[in-house]
């Protein structure tokens, strides 16, 4: 059956894992089994991607047992276009990582472990049970911790102290709200969930339920004022780690907000405010984070936070155009954050610091390569055509359609900021003369063999075509966005297709 594909990628990333650990000490094989590996998911996620356009929502019920009774899997529009993301930024990530990465470090289990977070990933954009939800959380989480620390330096263990806490607080909320709904509705299956919920007389017990959740995604997506932990953990792992860290994990909580407050529960006029609010605040702190910072990976890691903010003012506003901004901005965001991570990798490599006042000439130096950067810098202000101008005039199209001028007005200031931090960083970094001459023993790059370099460019140069690709094309991604949010709005497309077993071609 189709829908019995759901699962392949997932397992593919579990097998990847399991024979990763019989070449433990050999760097060279864990490098070939790990692209093959990330290859073969791909493909699968690309043919999982296609058949669920063609097909509608495809339905796995594990073990044969009907919903709500047992664990569902599905794969709508926007679990096949998060799951397709996952594809390309793990295989862009996983080849940069062959280079960019010490053996030291793969011998401590990275590609053992970059899988299983994978897994974790994908699992948890395509589980249709709320608490099979929670245990794919934990699985990415564990792992994402085994990633913080790989290495041992004393500033990844204390970003990964920060991120482990929070993290871990996040997800006892999480459960707790998991268990207060499973009280009252005697239910874990989410589109059942949707249908318990609706029949439940006590309006303000489920109001507070639906606030635990959104804090317990709200801390895993970084918003305010659950944010701090991100800038102070980011910045500390290996690019590669952080790259993948950057572009998916908080977009998993992003993820879920939309997915719970889309079908289980639909939100009151408080409950929207308060999103509008939080994203106004999330916007402002994660703008005003970057103006002073001077380390590329700082300024990227409130970028980060303040472009949450963007996500959570759609489900403020709430209405099928801004779920339409919403996804288009999401494949915007997953490439181009997990792209600039990258890149802050090779800069260190080439000047052995991201620190900007310590930087300059790179355009003089590198004139290839920054040209491949300022396509990604450019779509990452948002410059038009290039992929982050579109959700970003729809989302301000709606804000004022709306009359929520205070959100309007914030998602227009962080967008001048985030020109304003990206013109710096571009002037200090590649237009601006070094301060000191670039010396063969300065220059990691350079001394890399031919392969390696091939590495480390071949995926962000793959992930630039990609945003070039989004951009130019922003007519079809607007047509697959309104598919995915057209079922946001409708869940009882979802609801039936879980509950009655149907696919929308039947």
């Amino acid at each position: 059956m189709t829908s019995n594909f759901i699962l392949v990628p997932i397992l593919t990333h579990l097998f990847t894992a399991i024979v990763l650990l019989f070449f433990w000490q050999r760097v060279k094989a864990q490098k070939i089994i790990s692209i093959i590996g990330n290859s073969i998911a791909f493909i699968q996620c690309v043919r999982l991607f296609e058949k669920t356009l063609d097909n509608g929502h495809l339905v796995l019920q594990a073990g044969n047992w009907q919903a709500p009774f047992g664990i569902t899997f599905i794969s709508d529009t926007l679990s096949a276009i998060m799951v397709l993301l996952t594809a390309i930024v793990s295989l862009a990530v996983g080849i940069y990582s062959t280079a960019s990465l010490n053996e030291s470090r793969i011998k401590f289990g990275y590609f053992f472990t970059y899988h299983f977070l994978i897994m974790g990933l994908l699992g948890s954009f395509l589980t249709g049970d709320i608490f099979n939800l929670y245990v794919w959380f934990e699985v990415v989480i564990i792992s994402s911790f085994v990633l913080l620390t790989v290495g041992g330096k004393k500033m990844q263990m204390e970003g990964a102290v920060k991120y482990v806490t929070m993290n871990m607080l996040a997800s006892v909320i999480f459960l707790t709200a998991i268990g207060i709904l499973y009280g009252i509705t005697g239910s874990l299956n989410i589109a059942d969930l949707a249908l318990q919920v609706a029949e439940i007389e006590n309006k303000g017990l489920v109001t507070v339920t639906s606030l635990l959740f959104f804090i317990g995604f709200g801390i895993k997506a970084s918003v305010f004022p659950l944010y701090f932990w991100l800038p102070s953990s980011y910045h500390t792992p290996p690019s590669a780690i952080a790259a993948i860290f950057g572009g998916l994990l908080t977009k998993m909580g992003v993820y879920a907000m939309f997915r719970v407050f889309t079908i289980i529960f639909q939100p009151d006029h408080f409950t929207l405010v308060l999103f509008s609010v939080i994203a106004i605040l999330t916007m402002l702190t994660g703008a005003l984070g970057t103006i002073n910072k001077r380390s590329i990976r700082r300024v990227l890691s409130y970028l980060i936070v303040c472009h949450i903010g963007y996500l959570i003012a759609g489900l403020g506003l709430y209405t099928e155009l801004a779920f339409v901004a919403v996804v288009f901005y999401l494949i915007h965001d997953v490439i181009v954050k997990s792209n600039v991570f990258m890149i802050s990798g090779v800069i260190f490599k080439i000047r052995e610091t991201v620190d900007m006042s310590r930087l300059g000439g790179l355009m003089k130096d590198y004139p290839k390569f920054s040209l491949v950067v300022a396509i990604v810098l450019f779509s990452l202000v948002g410059i038009p055509p290039l992929s982050g101008f579109w959700p970003k005039i729809s989302l301000f199209q709606e804000s004022f359609k709306t009359e929520n001028f205070a959100l309007l007005i914030m998602l227009i200031i962080s967008s001048f900021v985030t020109l304003f931090v990206i013109a710096r960083m571009w002037s200090e970094v590649f237009w601006k003369d070094s301060p000191k001459p670039l010396t063969e023993e300065m220059d990691q790059f350079a001394s890399f063999p031919l392969s390696g370099k091939i590495a480390l460019i071949s995926p962000i140069v793959g992930l630039a075509m990609v945003s070039l690709f989004i951009g130019l094309n922003a007519n079809s991604v607007f047509k697959l966005s309104e598919k995915a949010a057209h079922e946001m709005k409708n869940p009882s497309i979802y609801i039936n297709a879980v509950l009655n077993n149907q696919n929308d071609s039947e």
